[in-house]
């Protein structure tokens, strides 16, 4: 069975992106929403690991096909993501698919990130989408200074609104692996996730001067015969599973932090 996504993966994300059940809203202003998917907490202050939050925002001045090359877009993402360390793609997997690494910053005192993943493409009809999941790539093992967070689905849906508007959706399933407290993901929810989005928007409005400057007319994403990436074949990679890597406990770093939130 092929590790790549089939259309069932593609209209699945779709379904997450677009439904309201089971998501408690925790913001809602200027045009922006975010929601989270709560599982039941464990033993006293810290969420469960696996953490899903979903983030809308209505973007009335850029295309759906700009922000759609914005999030694929690797060397101008070195000029608006505030949290990124290091990005790059290693290999390509088919036509509409690759793998690649990622590391970002984390708060103090919690350790850095990074993530190996599978990326893959979709535009059908007027809808944009991107999915990622974390993989095993036999070259890139977890790295000394950083923890090796889990996708276990994450993704955009874009959809235009108008000729020069559109509804954007980013939906992140994740294992940030760690027992993180609860301030953590509140502060993630309601202050870091409309900040980076309000990123990607500026981005978006930025992105066609900037690629004007900055190989125009290379877009890999959407002309596969551009890729200068070594083909890999999909069979070599699997689905990197939270359980198989180490659980790094920071709750006991951040009690003080997390004592001062709740009182």
């Amino acid at each position: 069975m092929s590790i790549l996504p089939d259309e069932a993966t593609f209209a699945e994300f779709k379904k997450q992106c677009l439904s309201t059940d089971n998501w408690a809203n925790k913001y809602d202003k200027y045009g922006m929403k975010v929601w989270v998917e709560s599982p039941p907490a464990d033993k006293g202050n810290n969420v469960a690991r696996v953490h899903k939050i979903k983030c809308s925002m209505k973007i009335d001045d850029v295309s759906a096909a700009t922000m759609y090359d914005v999030v694929h877009d690797g060397l101008y993402r070195k000029e608006w993501d505030p949290a990124m360390m290091d990005s790059y793609d290693v290999a390509r997997l088919s036509a509409n698919a690759d793998v690649g690494y990622y590391s970002w910053r984390c708060a103090k005192p919690i350790k850095n990130r990074d993530v190996v993943s599978l990326r893959s493409w979709q535009v059908k009809g007027d809808e944009y989408m991107v999915i990622n999941f974390s993989v095993k790539h036999p070259k890139y093992p977890p790295c000394t200074g950083f923890v090796r967070a889990i996708s276990i689905l994450t993704g955009y849906f874009i959809k235009p609104t108008g000729p020069n508007s559109c509804t954007f959706i980013y939906l992140s399933q994740a294992d940030p692996k760690g027992s993180l407290p609860k301030w953590v993901v509140n502060q993630a929810s309601q202050v870091f996730a409309p900040r980076v989005m309000k990123c990607v928007h500026k981005a978006g409005q930025n992105y066609p001067e900037w690629k004007r400057q900055n190989s125009p007319g290379q877009k890999p994403w959407l002309h596969p015969e551009q890729s200068t990436l070594p083909m890999m074949d999909p069979g070599e990679l699997s689905i990197q599973r939270a359980d198989s890597l180490e659980n790094m406990d920071e709750s006991h770093k951040v009690a003080l932090q997390d004592s001062e939130d709740s009182s």
